[in-house]
This record gives structure tokens, C-alpha cells and sequence, in this order.
């Protein structure tokens, strides 16, 4: 065939995720894959719609695609093709939109434009996808942690987001199947994986005949050899029980790494948002963990900027996230998106008074990362090494993550083959910013 085929990945670890298997199924229908730059036959871009911001980057990337060859196909797919189809169909740049339940088709897709060159939109609507239709694939080689997906849709409606509209409702990944790709990527030496879902919590919650859930898949996963690490994606701060988190802190390869949702710590806007839990509670949630793990790494999202938050809400949620003392906090501003209940509401935040917001948010999000990262120094860490790079003065430069996902760096005075080895190292000093220097435990 000899198409050459470029892809651009936006958004989540799902897309990401998503990305790599249509590439690989684009390869096994023999299109050559190339960088994302001028000379390529076709461009994927593989979109989002979290944001209104995400959704500029997504038309922005497929202007681009189509500037960089004007004859070559540009496919719009994922997120914002899904939910922005209408706006795409006046967009003479693009040339095919594909919704998300027809990314496992992409090869065939093509071949069918190939032969019938106009314009074609394969959107299903999501309201109608009962079953968990997810692409599948095989990591590449040279990597020591890999994404896995188990689960799509969500079918929380929270009042600021389309997501549900763009993924559907709540579909879960078939246990077997998600223990065959990990038992192939540990004999691939993958020792990392990270369990990763649109709404991850709610995982098992559509099976019908059986009751495995979340805790059931990662007691599974646990089992398998060659597997040292199993790394949780976003999860919602009700899964959280003193049940939950007394058996999870039993299965010695969960990294004490837990992202837990919050989007703001005021309760008045909780309740606005629909997120079905107040701070008190997730307050409760953030104890249990740090009860049942030994200083765990702590992160969340939070929204500044909502509809009707007034200065006083927006301190409240401000000091509720100081007083939990995250390891990183990851702000958003409050983006209007249409169809959903909160883009119909009354007092819609200024963007400059979101934007200062959003300043402060993350002058405290850098001080508590700091903080969490200092109280690391001269303790015992196990660093997984992902890359290496030489220094200018020859010496080896070792990159990689605890447990706890803290980046470090190892300076080794010879080369050596390190790449995906687990070291016992002491925690030193910053050597960059969210960097820690690091050395051989006991030297």
C-alpha cells in the first residue's frame, strides 16, 4: 500500500491509550507510519472535548494537519468528533470525521475513502453502545510502563461536562481480557501498569451475571508474575471506603499513588456540579488512605471559575486544598460546553477573575508539591529507571518514578543496561524543579 500515515494524540491517558492501537492497526494493514509533519498521505488527529480550550487545540491540529499537505486525507476522531460532528461538517479541512466507536475500524475506514474519495462521517450515536467495544493492542517495545484500559463511558452527568455524551454510558473491559494484555506485557518485561478508565470507579458496575468489580480486576492483575507495579488511574472519592483501602494496602504491588477527584472544596458548588459527595466526605477519604498507606502520594482536579462561585466559595475551596496538602493539584478553568445543565446556568465567572483563580491555585499547587517532595529527602525509595541520558561530563544521567510518582535522577558514573530496573535509592536534594536527585540506597 505504502500510505504513509502521521498521528496526533490529544488529551487523556484513554486517548492515548486509544491512539497507540489504531497505529498499530493502521501498521497491520500495511500503511507505514510517520512523524506528524510534512510529506504524510494521511492525518489522524485524535481529539478532545474536555474543554473549550481542548477544542481549539483539536481544530487547531487538524488546520495544521491539512497546511502541512493539502492533499493528503485529515480524519478527525475521538472526543470532539464525537460531540462536535455538526461543527466539523462545515470545516472543508477535514476530510472524514470518526466518533469513538468506530476507532477499532480506522484501517477499514480508510480503505473505504480510498476507494470512494468524499466526505463520510462514521458517528454512532453513544446513547446506543451497550458493551464495552474497546480497541485492544500490544505495547511497543522500549517503554516500562503501559497503560491499560478497562473501562469507557461515565454515567455520572456532572453539570459542567459532555464527556458522557461523547463516551457513552459506562462499559467494562471482560477481566480475561484485560488479563491476557497484561500477562503479554509482562512477558514483553513490562514491570508497570496503570489501570486507566473513562470513570474508572465504576468498572464492573454494567456486568449483569457476576459481581467482579474494581477491587475483584486489580486482585487478578496482582497475580500475575513479572508485574512489580500496579499504578490506579482517576478515581472517585466514594470508592473509597475503609473496606476498599484496608484490602487494596494488602496487595504489595499498588503504588500509594491515588488521584481522587475533588473539582472544588466548597459544598455549595459541589451541589451546583452534581458531584454527589461533600468535603466532609472526601476529607474522610484522603484520612483513610493516608491510614492505610504509608505517606501516599495524593493528587486531584480541581475547577476554578464555576458557574455563580463567588470570591467566598472560591477561598473556601482554596483552603480546603491547602488543608489536605495534595501532591499535585491539577487546575482547570470552569469552560462552558453546550448541552450541558451548567452552561444554561445564571452568573457565569468572568475570565479574568477565573484566570486569577487560577493563578493562585497553582502558586499553592507549587508549594505543596514542594512540600511533599522535601519530606521524601534521606528516606528509602524504590526508582524505576525509564530512561538514561549523558551528561556533558560523560557520566550517565538515570530518569525514572517511585512508587509514589516522584521523579528522580540517578548520575551514574559508568553506562550500563539500567533501562527498566528497580533501585533501592535515597532521596537527596532538588536537582531541577519536581526532580529529586537520588543515590544507591546505602552508599
Amino acid at each position: 500500500m505504502n500510505k504513509k500515515v502521521a498521528l496526533h494524540n490529544l488529551g487523556c491517558k484513554v486517548n492515548a491509550y486509544e491512539a497507540e492501537a489504531m497505529r498499530q492497526l493502521l501498521e497491520r494493514a500495511g500503511y507505514a507510519i510517520c512523524p506528524f509533519a510534512p510529506g504524510a498521505d494521511v492525518y489522524i488527529i485524535n481529539t478532545c472535548t474536555v474543554t473549550d480550550i481542548a477544542d481549539k487545540k483539536s481544530r487547531q491540529m487538524l488546520h495544521k494537519a491539512k497546511k502541512m499537505n493539502p492533499q493528503a486525507i485529515v480524519v478527525a476522531v475521538g472526543c470532539y468528533a464525537q460531540t462536535g460532528a455538526d461543527r466539523l461538517a462545515k470545516d472543508d479541512t477535514v476530510d472524514l470525521v470518526v466518533g469513538n466507536s468506530q476507532k477499532d475500524r480506522i484501517a477499514d475506514i480508510l480503505n473505504q475513502y480510498w476507494e470512494n474519495p468524499m466526505r463520510q462521517d462514521h458517528i454512532e450515536d453513544m446513547n446506543d453502545i451497550q458493551e464495552y467495544e474497546g480497541v485492544s493492542f500490544g505495547m511497543p517495545k522500549g517503554h516500562v510502563r503501559a497503560n491499560i484500559k478497562v473501562q469507557d463511558g461515565c454515567n455520572q452527568f456532572c453539570s459542567y461536562c459532555v464527556i458522557p455524551y461523547a463516551r457513552g454510558r459506562v462499559r467494562s473491559r471482560r477481566p480475561e481480557d484485560v488479563l491476557e494484555e497484561v500477562r503479554d506485557l509482562a512477558k514483553q518485561g513490562y514491570q508497570e501498569v496503570v489501570l486507566t478508565g473513562i470513570h474508572l470507579s465504576s468498572y464492573g458496575m454494567d456486568f449483569r451475571e457476576e459481581k467482579s468489580r474494581l477491587l475483584d480486576l486489580i486482585r487478578q492483575v496482582h497475580r500475575v508474575e513479572g508485574i512489580a507495579r500496579i499504578r490506579l488511574g482517576s478515581l472517585e472519592p466514594g470508592i473509597v471506603t475503609e473496606e476498599f483501602a484496608k484490602n487494596l494496602s494488602a496487595f504489595s504491588k499498588i503504588c500509594p499513588h491515588f488521584h481522587l477527584s475533588l473539582q472544588s472544596g466548597c459544598d455549595s458548588v459541589l451541589k451546583r456540579m452534581n458531584r454527589r459527595y461533600t468535603v466532609q466526605e472526601y476529607r474522610e477519604r484522603c484520612e483513610i488512605l493516608r491510614e492505610y498507606f504509608s505517606d501516599p502520594a495524593l493528587t486531584t482536579d480541581v475547577m476554578v471559575g464555576f458557574p455563580g462561585e463567588t470570591e467566598d466559595e472560591f477561598q473556601a475551596s482554596y483552603r480546603f486544598v491547602k488543608e489536605i496538602g495534595f501532591y499535585e493539584t491539577h487546575i482547570f478553568q470552569y469552560s462552558r460546553r453546550e448541552g450541558t445543565r451548567a452552561a444554561a446556568m445564571d452568573n457565569q465567572v468572568d475570565s479574568r477573575i477565573k484566570h486569577e483563580r487560577s493563578k493562585q491555585m497553582l502558586k499553592l499547587h507549587e508549594l505543596q508539591s514542594q512540600k511533599y517532595e522535601q519530606g521524601w529527602l534521606h528516606k528509602k525509595a524504590e526508582l524505576l529507571v525509564e530512561e538514561a541520558k549523558q551528561t556533558e561530563s560523560g557520566q550517565i544521567c538515570l530518569l525514572g518514578h517511585t512508587r509514589e510518582y516522584v521523579k528522580a535522577a540517578w548520575v551514574q558514573g559508568k553506562s550500563g543496561d539500567w533501562i527498566n530496573k528497580r533501585v533501592q535509592v535515597e532521596l537527596l536534594d532538588h536537582a531541577e524543579p519536581h526532580v529529586l536527585l537520588c543515590r544507591e540506597w546505602g552508599y
